[in-house]
């Protein structure tokens, strides 16, 4: 027998369903008139005709991308500070993490405040530099990784989760030998997935983002291809604003919008396979009272 619903929870449901496909258009539409631009014909785009739905069928603005010299190389670039970048965060932050979890930590409540006081308060780019510099990583692809191993709003989420694991499982691990990186290995790591993908995934996106870092930090060959891709928008926005012709000016938004899609059709892609653990390890990793 269904349970009967009040008048006020219906329309509460309603009010929330419109509100998500309110955002949910939001997001897809510019995503799909991107497309749509990138693979329509110039004079279509030159009459505004396009709309949702591509004009004639023209894949020249991505033939030029990927005729760029290194295109290919700069995306194997991202793919490997992505790639190596979450991992080192993984490890780097459940190594920080788990110890700072343990109220019997000597001075766990001074460490929490370091954590939280270095979230808000950072030296500034040019500190950061000159910390590079010193350290000699300055034209090494440890420039985009080893700086951003440990995020603290990821720690943060990483701690409380910890924090939910029942400390009786810990205790009779402790009782049968194992020591606390057995534990960790063995007990911790694979009930924390939820977690680990949630700042996994946020990880990912950052490093996939990561554009600045490269420009100051990197030799060319080494450039990351959102700072490639950016390059690519300067120059033809550059080429649309001196050249005369609607033509030349209609290319250069058509690869704008094939930047676009190139640049986020991965994380796209890679979203709904993490999306299950997301939800659940950022409501469980968050911060409690």
């Amino acid at each position: 027998m269904k349970a009967c619903r009040s008048k006020g929870s219906i329309v509460f449901d309603v009010i929330i369903y419109i509100i998500m496909i309110f955002v949910l258009l939001v997001c897809l539409v510019p995503f799909l008139y991107m497309l749509a631009v990138s693979i329509s014909e110039p004079k279509a785009i030159i009459n505004n005709e396009v709309a949702l739905i591509p004009v004639g069928i023209n894949f020249e603005a991505y033939k030029q991308i990927f005729a760029y010299p290194n295109f290919f190389k700069a995306y194997g670039n991202t793919i490997f500070y992505t790639v190596v970048g979450t991992l080192i965060a993984l490890i780097m932050t459940t190594l920080f993490a788990y110890p700072l979890s343990k109220k019997s930590l000597r001075g766990q409540k001074f460490f929490m405040k370091l954590v939280v006081f270095s979230m808000f308060f950072s030296g500034g780019l040019i500190p950061n530099y000159l910390l590079i510099s010193s350290l000699n990583l300055t034209g090494t692809r440890f420039a985009m990784l080893v700086p951003f191993a440990i995020n603290q709003f990821n720690l943060i989420i990483l701690i409380n989760f910890f924090k939910s694991i029942p400390n009786e499982i810990e205790e009779a691990a402790l009782i049968d030998g194992l020591g606390y990186f057995g534990i960790l290995r063995r007990i911790v790591v694979p009930l924390s997935k939820p977690a680990l993908a949630t700042i996994g995934l946020y990880t990912a996106v950052f490093f996939w983002n990561d554009w600045f870092n490269g420009l100051i930090y990197l030799n060319t060959d080494q450039f990351p291809v959102m700072l490639f891709l950016r390059n690519i928008v300067n120059g033809t926005s550059m080429l649309g604003d001196a050249a005369g012709s609607a033509d030349k000016a209609t290319i250069a938004i058509s690869i704008k919008s094939a930047v676009i899609i190139t640049s986020t059709l991965p994380i796209i892609i890679l979203y709904p396979f993490l999306q299950k653990y997301f939800v659940k390890g950022l409501t469980i990793g968050s911060v409690k009272g």
